[in-house]
């Protein structure tokens, strides 16, 4: 077949043409798209399950890992008639038509369009008002190891039990772990993230040298609980997405008693549909466990007595009625002394802006020695469509006769409108 030939199958009585089915998107295992398609239709029922009937927002990499990647929140005009899509409208007063995949035909048409995630919004194409599932966000402060992140999974799944609630594991497909807790369709988006924020916290609470709830990075030690993830309109990696890894990792789900066995590396686009043709989907049940949040929102409440109010939304979020000031500690007058920051390398993409990082070191050997793991920030910054690295450096453990003054950089990329 040459390579750019393109071919159609009959999949859940659609036709769907894969075009240019050879096309490499993993250089390293060379993983194909035609291998995309098939992963996702080996694996159909699973990932329908965590993210079928939802409004998905499309990350797409047209030419690989390697390549330039971008967000698509609406759905492409030229799409079929059967592809399921539904309107949701952002407080800028837009709106956009997201896919809402219902069959194994419409994964295999996205992972045509090279949407490698699954990255669906956490309410049901009916309800777009009502979220039906709390979402916990265990992420790794850089030097932190997955052993790690496994115990606070399991404090997580303590506290959860405590308030009647049920957890459903899954690696992120990265360097963290998702737990996933079904709820009855009650309550807004604002409600559940205060829940997942007092979850945080208590987390924090039973094992402070483990966990953090703090939003800013320079603040944070250990894994990070974010909470965050449950403010409207983020989305996450859903259960069996593929991660732009070079391995071709994927969001695997897990048995509690899998957990502490489980390595991330175990789970690929190669060693997944053998895995779910053995054992099935590992959260099959899941649906049928919704619990209630009012435990979890009388402990948010109890905070709120005891002096914890409302934490730091996303930066592209309007500044909400009771949260608190939203300065970052490095730019805080009071607090800069403590957690001095500097930017030091932006890039299209994290290779780039590692390079950057890189040349810095190079050219600061003297600082880079007193660094540690935690002190390197990497964030990906969201353009209008496409994101992009910024790397800084907390100076907190380098001597004050070292520090440099931040150089000037600029900006690879608009910054994202909020929507």
């Amino acid at each position: 077949m040459a390579k750019s030939e393109s071919i159609t199958r009959m999949i859940a009585g659609h036709e769907v043409t894969i075009s240019n089915p050879d096309k490499v998107l993993f250089p390293k295992p060379k993983y194909t798209k035609l291998d995309l398609v098939d992963y996702y239709l080996a694996v159909a029922e699973g990932a329908l399950r965590g993210a079928g009937g939802r409004p998905n927002m499309l990350v797409r990499f047209p030419n690989g890992i390697a390549a330039e990647s971008f967000y698509q929140k609406r759905a492409p005009d030229s799409r079929p008639p059967w592809i399921e899509v539904v309107t949701l409208r952002f407080p800028s007063g837009r709106t956009a038509d997201e896919v809402v995949p219902r069959d194994a035909a419409s994964l295999a048409w996205m992972a045509n369009l090279a949407c490698l995630e699954l990255h669906p919004h956490p309410v049901r194409a009916e309800d777009l008002d009502h979220p039906d599932e709390l979402r916990v966000d265990l992420d790794p402060v850089p030097g932190i190891k997955w052993p790690q992140v496994r115990q606070v999974s399991h404090v997580v799944r303590a506290v959860l039990q405590d308030l009647g609630l049920i957890g459903w594991p899954k690696t992120s497909g990265s360097r963290g772990m998702h737990i996933y807790v079904r709820i009855e369709q009650r309550w807004g988006f604002d409600e559940v993230r205060r829940a997942a924020l007092a979850l945080a916290r208590e987390v924090e609470r039973r094992a402070p040298d483990l966990a953090t709830s703090k939003w800013w990075k320079e603040e944070r030690q250990g894994v990070f609980v974010d909470y965050n993830q449950n403010a409207k309109d983020r989305t996450i990696a859903a259960a069996y997405s593929v991660r732009p890894r070079p391995e071709g990792t994927v969001s695997a789900p897990l048995d509690w008693n899998e957990v502490d066995e489980a390595e991330p590396a175990d789970f690929t686009l190669g060693t997944m549909p053998k895995r779910f043709a053995k054992v099935g989907d590992r959260h099959a049940r899941m649906d049928d466990q919704a619990g209630s949040l009012d435990r979890l929102l009388e402990l948010s409440a109890r905070q709120e007595r005891e002096g914890q109010g409302d934490a730091p939304w996303p930066p592209h979020y309007r500044k909400q009625p009771d949260e608190p000031p939203r300065v970052q500690p490095s730019k805080s007058r009071l607090r800069a002394e403590k957690y001095p920051l500097i930017e030091v390398s932006k890039g299209k993409n994290k290779k780039e802006a590692l390079a950057g990082l890189a040349k810095w070191k190079k050219a600061n050997p003297k600082i880079a020695e007193h660094l540690e793991p935690a002190d390197v920030l990497v964030d990906q910054m969201r353009g209008r469509s496409s994101p992009w690295y910024r790397i800084r450096i907390n100076l907190q453990h380098v001597p004050e006769k070292l520090r440099p003054a931040a150089p000037r950089l600029r900006t690879p990329f608009p910054a994202r409108r909020p929507e």
